[in-house]
């Protein structure tokens, strides 16, 4: 996913410390060592979970210059990024912005998803991640994927290993000398760094 800069005074950052590092160090010294080698990373976070799943549609696909070039020009065109401004806006207009007609198809889908009820976007934060990752993934051109680095970048969900994500497989092969890694294996690392997937995806991806 690329990472759109969004216009924030102070953005926010990723709230772990010591606790989940000591634990990660624990329990697997191979990720301990990574963690004493880069320290502590800092990744920022976007709470409002419908603009950083719209931002996660338009970055799609796209290198994160552009994905800056083309959320500029979205949010001069509707203005606050909010359902309302995006069913209010003209969908040839938003494709001028640098998206497909598809890409627009999405958004404005997410959107009327927001407004009509089909999904809830504050009742997200109190649900389970499996019931999250299943009602956002029900959204079209929004994959499990995206709905797991939401969970970790909106809803700073503690516990989250991508399967689907690359990068945490090549991460996971490379540090413990894998040439290829199967589910039941991704599983047990997954139960290794439990509770704190997440912090260990960080490390995962330097790696």
């Amino acid at each position: 996913m690329s990472e759109i800069e969004l216009n924030t005074k102070q953005p926010l950052r990723l709230k772990y410390g010591e606790t989940e590092l000591d634990y990660l160090r624990n329990a697997c010294p191979k990720l301990g060592a990574v963690i004493d080698k880069m320290g502590f990373l800092e990744r920022k976070i976007v709470p409002n979970l419908f603009v950083a799943l719209v931002s996660s549609v338009v970055a799609q696909q796209i290198s994160g210059k552009a994905a800056e070039t083309v959320w500029r020009r979205f949010e001069s065109l509707i203005g606050e990024v909010s359902p309302e401004n995006i069913l209010g806006a003209d969908p040839l207009e938003m494709q001028k912005c640098g998206m497909s007609h598809k890409k627009v198809g999405y958004i404005v889908g997410i959107a009327t998803a927001a407004t009509d009820g089909t999904v809830d976007f504050k009742a997200l934060s109190k649900m389970q991640d499996r019931e999250v990752i299943e009602k956002l993934s029900s959204l079209k051109g929004v994959g499990v994927w995206t709905a797991e680095m939401l969970l970790i970048f909106s809803l700073e969900r503690p516990d989250v290993l991508s399967w689907g994500d690359f990068a945490i497989k090549k991460g996971l092969m490379k540090l413990h000398g894998l040439e290829s890694i199967s589910k039941s294996e991704f599983e047990g690392f997954r139960k290794l760094y439990s509770p704190y997937n997440s912090i260990a995806s960080l490390y995962l991806w330097e790696v």
